[in-house]
């Protein structure tokens, strides 16, 4: 299996981040919402069926913690996913995550 690729797409008030594997179709996402500077809201990650069981979902989610700690960021998980991600991981995400 080749390496995941994201990427990250912004305007003034979202960001989506998309996720491929070369030889894997469909793509994974992850979309956030900027309240400020300073806190973004992570509103949904979703995988198609082509990806499941991948690790493309917790990839994009440790895509998001790295750049919000990369720009000082806090993040409010109301996605699921990222809710559940940062409840089992809840001490590595305390420096980024607003509950």
């Amino acid at each position: 299996m080749s390496d995941i690729e994201i990427t990250r797409t912004d305007t003034d008030s979202k960001a989506r981040y998309g996720a491929t594997i070369a030889g894997v179709e469909g793509e994974g996402e992850l979309t956030i919402s900027k309240v400020s500077d300073s806190l973004i809201i992570a509103d949904h990650t979703g995988v198609p069926d082509s990806m499941r069981g991948m690790g493309v979902a917790g990839a994009l989610v440790d895509r998001l913690l790295a750049d919000a700690r990369a720009a000082g960021q806090r993040i409010v998980p109301l996605c699921p996913f990222v809710r559940a991600y940062a409840q089992k991981h809840r001490e590595e995400v305390a420096d980024v995550i607003q509950w």
